[in-house]
């Protein structure tokens, strides 16, 4: 016994040999600790954990501490984006690029430009187009298509993810005809005749999809890893992947087991997507090392604003007759919701319309009564047109509300239109959240819109594009602070994945995740913030970003 308690010292004590502890001093830190805004200028760490940050540097510094000077960097809390889709944007840096395309001429020319770089490719797939920011308005058509690619199949995916533009080469391939009947929660929107035009609203875009060969889990890992090096470039350290399937999750925990993630991510569960329900039944997952979580779903209620697709309780104001889109019947979102309280995980409904706002507050009502399950923090994701009644509901089921802030920024030109003035009031609506005791967790949606947080940052605290239009920012009454603004998207959004213990803030016993920023947050002017530069991006103590000189 002596022999054996002197090998579990040893072991104890080499362990703690090749324990690796770093100091960086000379930086304007700040993080949000207990609630308050804190400053520092120096941190230590031990491997992946935070021992403290200090005022100043420490007058005694142990021989075995690796020093770092920060040369004046400021330095903030590793950044979560609660609100991304990892895949989907890996898949967009190898597909065509059609944001900000300006017509849908132009958006023709980048899949002609790409096609011809990529003529290996047998379905040419793309995103980012957007009717409302070209001239005429109106929906594209597969005619402008046809043109070019009367033998390729073509579909490209509308900004929001929402609709999509089919040419009539992937229509022949999925049978769509003029018969062809679009399913329960999806339109194909048709001519005067009766024609499909090559648009495909929310769940007629799958009639499309099912025709295109799914990725492997071996071309899973290698998109997701990529994605993953690029959002720590631009500062994020944890995403939310809003929205994932079984296989996916079993490609996470793969990476995990490897090594190969180099940023934090909290997957949610797709309801219903293929084999939801076993992947219901396989339980919550955490990583040992904290890498990999998962532990909630993602329901959708309804489509998006800009295509009409969110659900409302009244008209469009630019579409008389048209409320939107419901994805389910209240009977299956009622059971989709219950069955994932009662499994114990935490649900995440997306709604934009505040139809689709009001129907999921009435399921949570009822549901996180039954399932007593308030403590799992629920989200509703977007949560982008809310009728005023229902905004104190946030605070009153502890039900989280999950934004992104540069959507109302993308979508400033086009909201009033769609829902008129008097619904403004309760649309995008931060500030009146907040102040009805509401958690806000922030992000961005990526890639609908860009990854980067610091696009985010200034959005949320000047309602103002990165063009700083309008003058004093679009409802200015609903700005958030600078400080709630971090909060947003550090302790907040970690409070949102049920991670506070562990990330949101740098303080003891937390992982070492944070980012060198050139700019100082609270100092600079509120107009350059979307400028400001990631210097450098650490996660558990690694530095996985340096920015090139």
């Amino acid at each position: 016994m002596k022999e054996l308690a002197l090998l579990f010292a040893s072991i104890f004590v080499s362990g703690q040999l090749h324990a690796e502890t770093t100091l960086i001093y000379n930086v304007n830190g700040y993080t949000i600790n207990q609630g308050k805004l804190t400053q520092f200028s120096a941190i230590q760490f031990t491997d992946d954990t935070v021992d403290n940050i200090f005022s100043a540097k420490p007058s005694s510094i142990a021989a075995n501490v690796k020093v770092i000077d920060g040369k004046g960097q400021n330095m903030l809390p590793g950044l979560i984006d609660a609100h991304g889709h990892i895949l989907g944007y890996g898949e967009s840096l190898m597909t065509v690029d059609l944001v900000n395309s300006e017509s849908e001429e132009k958006a023709v020319s980048r899949v002609i430009k790409y096609k011809k770089a990529n003529p290996e490719q047998s379905w040419i797939q793309g995103r980012g187009w957007n009717q409302v920011q070209w001239p005429s308005k109106s929906f594209p058509t597969a005619k402008s298509l046809d043109k070019h690619f009367p033998d390729t199949p073509i579909f490209l995916v509308r900004v929001d993810g929402h609709a999509g533009w089919a040419n009539s080469k992937a229509m022949e391939l999925a049978g769509i005809t003029k018969a062809s009947k679009a399913p329960v929660g999806g339109e194909i929107i048709k001519d005067a005749d009766g024609n499909p035009t090559g648009i495909f609203i929310d769940f007629a875009m799958d009639l499309i999809t099912a025709k295109i060969a799914p990725l492997t889990p071996k071309e899973q890992t290698a998109i997701s890893i990529k994605a993953m090096n690029e959002l720590a470039a631009v500062g994020l350290t944890s995403v939310h992947d809003a929205g994932v399937t079984a296989e996916n999750i079993e490609v996470y925990k793969a990476m995990t087991a490897a090594g190969d993630m180099p940023i934090r991510v909290n997957a949610m569960l797709y309801l219903p997507s293929p084999n939801w329900e076993q992947g219901l039944a396989k339980g919550s997952f955490y990583s040992d090392d904290g890498m990999f979580q998962f532990n909630s779903v993602k329901i959708q209620a309804d489509g998006a604003l800009g295509s009409r697709g969110a659900a409302l309780h009244h008209d469009y104001s630019d579409d008389p007759g048209n409320k939107g889109l419901l994805l389910h019947t209240n009977e299956k979102l009622t059971h989709y919701i219950e069955t994932a309280m009662k499994k114990g995980f935490q649900v995440n409904t997306h709604a934009i319309g505040d139809h689709a706002n009001t129907l999921t507050f009435d399921n949570y009502a009822k549901l996180i009564k039954d399932t007593d399950t308030k403590s799992r923090r629920h989200r509703i994701e977007h949560a982008q047109v809310l009728t005023l009644e229902d905004i104190p509901k946030f605070a009153e089921y502890g039900v989280i509300a999950s934004i992104q802030a540069t959507h109302a920024t993308s979508d400033k030109n086009m909201a009033e239109d769609r829902i008129g003035k008097d619904r403004l009031k309760g649309a995008y609506a931060w500030r009146s959240l907040l102040n009805a005791g509401a958690k806000i967790a922030n992000g961005s949606d990526f890639p609908v819109e860009p990854t980067n947080p610091f696009f985010g940052l200034h959005a949320s605290i000047t309602r103002q594009d990165r063009k700083n239009q309008p003058i004093g920012g679009w409802i200015e009454s609903e700005k958030l602070s600078r400080e709630e603004t971090l909060a947003s998207f550090t302790i907040d959004a970690a409070y949102s994945g049920h991670q506070e213990h562990i990330l949101g803030s740098l303080e003891a016993g937390k992982k070492a995740d944070f980012i060198l920023l050139n700019e100082d947050l609270f100092k600079q002017d509120e107009t350059s913030i979307w400028q400001n530069k990631v210097n450098q991006t650490w996660v558990a103590g690694k530095k996985v970003y340096q920015r090139a000189k």
